[in-house]
């Protein structure tokens, strides 16, 4: 059974990583995605002359910030839109194989963007004396971040037909989960609610695995928060939320 149940969601799921690099925009988000994170990094990185992508992993979330909901917005609002979604529940498949197939898809998209970048720290360590512990750190850190982006974009894209919606709505409620941790934000909340928020923050745990700290604790709230939003999406799907 458990095969069969893993069989089916890589069925669908090599589906879904093909329908991005069935259409244009896969590529123009890649190529944005290169281009911006490279000229923000080459930036600063030859005005402080240190071999070190720290400056590349804390714009990297930024990034992110918007590459997320661009890719979630159409994974359940278009097939809402088009009437797609109906044929697609009528399969002998479950709401979570559906759901896991979507989310794995859209996180392998980002893995390939990411795996596009090695080139950074490959040219960095022959500049100078690169430590690839932070360099690791960052990049298992930004998968993680990537993969709760995407776990809350792909649940807020199964309450809506519109992709545009889809699109605003994931990119502030992302905006908020990573900055509700931030110093900034921190600075001017109430004294009890400090440790809370900080701990709820997305950006806080990102930067801890990012110093090459990897804590279990890290990793546990990355995989609860995407569990958590792929549960409330199967939860949507059995109400059929959109009816």
């Amino acid at each position: 059974m458990a095969k069969n149940n893993i069989k089916t969601i890589y069925i669908l799921f090599k589906k879904e990583l093909m329908s991005y690099f069935n259409s244009p925009i896969a590529y123009v988000f890649i190529g944005v995605f290169l281009v911006v994170g490279n000229w923000l990094f080459f930036k600063w990185f030859f005005l402080f002359g240190q071999a070190t992508m720290r400056s590349y992993f804390t714009i990297l979330p930024w990034i992110f910030l918007f590459l997320s909901p661009a890719i979630t917005m159409r994974l359940w609002a278009e097939e809402k839109r088009t009437g797609t979604i109906e044929f697609l529940l009528t399969l002998p498949v479950s709401d979570w194989q559906v759901v896991l197939a979507k989310f794995f898809g859209s996180l392998a998209f980002v893995l390939i963007c990411l795996l596009l970048t090695l080139s950074l720290p490959i040219t960095v360590s022959f500049l100078g004396n690169l430590d690839w512990g932070p360099v690791v750190g960052g990049y298992i850190g930004a998968l993680l971040l990537a993969g709760a982006y995407l776990a809350l974009g792909l649940f807020i894209s199964s309450l809506t037909k519109n992709q545009i919606i889809a699109f605003i709505l994931s990119l502030m409620a992302c905006f908020f989960a990573f900055i509700i941790g931030e110093n900034f934000v921190l600075a001017s909340a109430p004294l009890f609610m400090v440790p809370i928020m900080k701990f709820l923050g997305l950006g806080s745990h990102f930067y801890n695995i990012a110093r090459g700290v990897i804590d279990t604790k890290d990793i546990i709230y990355y995989l609860s928060i995407i569990f958590l939003f792929l549960y409330l999406n199967t939860k949507v799907i059995k109400e059929r939320a959109w009816k």
